[in-house]
């Protein structure tokens, strides 16, 4: 399974919120570092707040965009 930690950036409703998950990667040429990020859509039952840093992971879908469900703060 998936494991990612990631900052929350929004929170559309009761159970569902939206984490942006940032990696480094590396230039194979000039070996300069630049930033990626992806978004997730992921299913929580608790109450979180927007820039709160989380742990999430792979589940089963929950919803069409819902495969990610939060372990830990």
């Amino acid at each position: 399974m998936k494991i990612f930690t990631g900052r929350i950036i929004g929170i559309k409703n009761n159970k569902t919120i939206s984490v942006e998950v940032e990696r480094f990667l590396s230039h194979k040429l000039y070996k300069k570092r630049y930033k990626r990020s992806k978004k997730y859509q992921v299913h929580s039952e608790k109450e979180h707040k927007v820039g709160e840093t989380v742990k999430f992971i792979e589940c089963k879908p929950i919803s069409k965009t819902k495969k990610w469900r939060i372990v830990e703060k």
